[in-house]
């Protein structure tokens, strides 16, 4: 077909186009036609009225453009033009990327010192395909080879390569939660931590690569003690449902032992200055009710009386917690049921901490899967509530900071294992 250039000025777009481009889309087009040029004409019918190319035609003019190459679909009835808009948007949608071809395009275009950002992914992309992990490239190690995930502030979970873990430990670890189950909650039976978060927590803040002295004062679920015997860790959890410490003791290693108790009695079970790791994912108050026990934190009649047994239950564990070691809280802010304003125990959870002689050292966002977020957004224009869909990843230090370097052992050094988990 005869490519015919046009002015830009002529070219009318067409009214219903249902792609939608946004302005970093339309910046990276214009990048690439100030690099590459004008490789892909525009596809218009008889009237100049656009019927494929409508981003292209926005980065021409980003680009300074006044003409641009046509194809003129005058050989198509006005059937064919509509469906032809349709499948020009769609069908690219339909592919999936081979991320060990494109990986090793990327990683040579990085050795040639291209500005990789013009083909659309960025550099965080680049070392963060799962091709690293199979050996082919010995010398780039990329972010996720090092760390499991790339060592950000924000964690996705919805990544495939976290979620592609999640699922190989959830058939290790067997638990589906229904041990776990509450009483009162919006989640029966499914609360569970996520098994690469407790892995990332351990191989990031563990002082060893292996043999350390993990404890929990809420312990909750098997996940994060299985996680840890498994990585050949001593692990203690205190949990106060007896139940569900038969379940956690005949269902994890032997390296992980769960006591009955109150957490606040966390210190009558666990020597002073004696662990290498706390980590702990309370309550969220009355998000969910686990228990009717009467000293159970999800069980009080208010937020002041919760959060009491929590700061008791943190106090006592920072004792347990050698010197030069780091403390790890994974929680989500609550809802006043009543009035809707948030409780900020987020801001409490610091709080104790700082009182209590650490040091808050990360904040991280653990970005959650969307899952029914998306129906309960629809009631945002009654409420004008937004959908939290993250949790906060606490991380605080006890001691001095300088001392991380010599203390903990290099990550760097510690390759991603293929078949950790066979």
């Amino acid at each position: 077909m005869e490519i015919i250039y046009k002015k830009i000025s002529e070219l009318i777009p067409y009214a219903r186009n249902n792609k939608i481009h946004n302005d970093r889309q339309i910046k990276l087009i214009a990048s690439s036609i100030l690099e590459f040029g004008f490789k892909q004409p525009i596809v218009v019918d008889s009237k100049n009225s656009i019927v494929a190319g409508h981003g292209r035609l926005k980065g021409a003019k980003l680009a300074g453009l006044e003409e641009v190459p046509c194809i003129i679909a005058d050989d198509l009835t006005k059937a064919q033009i509509k469906a032809y808009r349709i499948a020009d948007n769609k069908l690219s949608d339909l592919a999936e990327w081979d991320n060990e071809m494109i990986g090793l395009e990327l990683e040579e275009l990085g050795e040639l010192d291209f500005d990789i950002s013009l083909t659309g992914f960025d550099e965080i992309e680049r070392i963060s395909f799962d091709d690293f992990k199979d050996g082919k490239n010995d010398n780039v190690v990329g972010l996720n080879e090092k760390y499991i995930v790339p060592p950000f502030s924000v964690l996705d979970t919805k990544q495939g390569y976290w979620q592609d873990r999640k699922k190989k430990w959830r058939e290790i670890i067997e638990d589906d939660g229904k041990s776990r189950g509450c009483v009162i909650g919006e989640n029966f039976g499914i609360s569970l931590l996520d098994p690469v978060l407790s892995e990332l927590i351990i191989k990031w803040y563990a002082p060893l690569d292996k043999e350390n002295e993990i404890f929990d004062c809420f312990a909750g679920d098997t996940v994060f003690g299985f996680v840890s015997s498994y990585k050949n860790n001593k692990f203690t959890g205190i949990e106060l449902r007896q139940e569900q410490v038969d379940f956690n003791n005949k269902t994890t290693t032997e390296r992980a032992d769960y006591i009955c108790d109150d957490g606040r009695n966390v210190i009558e079970h666990i020597k002073e200055d004696s662990k290498d790791l706390f980590f702990s994912c309370p309550p969220y108050y009355d998000l969910e009710v686990y228990s009717e026990k009467e000293n159970d934190a999800s069980n009080q009649e208010t937020y002041e009386e919760f959060y009491e047994i929590l700061d008791v239950a943190f106090k006592n564990s920072i004792k347990c917690l050698k010197d030069n070691r780091f403390a790890v809280v994974v929680a989500g802010d609550v809802r006043n049921k009543k009035t809707g304003e948030y409780y900020d125990f987020i801001t409490d959870i610091k709080n104790t901490f700082k009182n209590n002689g650490m040091k808050l050292y990360n904040d991280l966002i653990l970005l959650d899967p969307i899952g029914t977020a998306a129906l309960r957004a629809n009631k945002f224009s009654v409420s004008r509530k937004n959908v939290k869909i993250h949790q906060n990843v606490l991380v605080f230090y006890k001691g001095d900071t300088n001392n991380i370097k010599k203390e903990f052992y290099n990550i760097q050094e510690v390759y991603f294992e293929s078949d950790d988990m066979e």
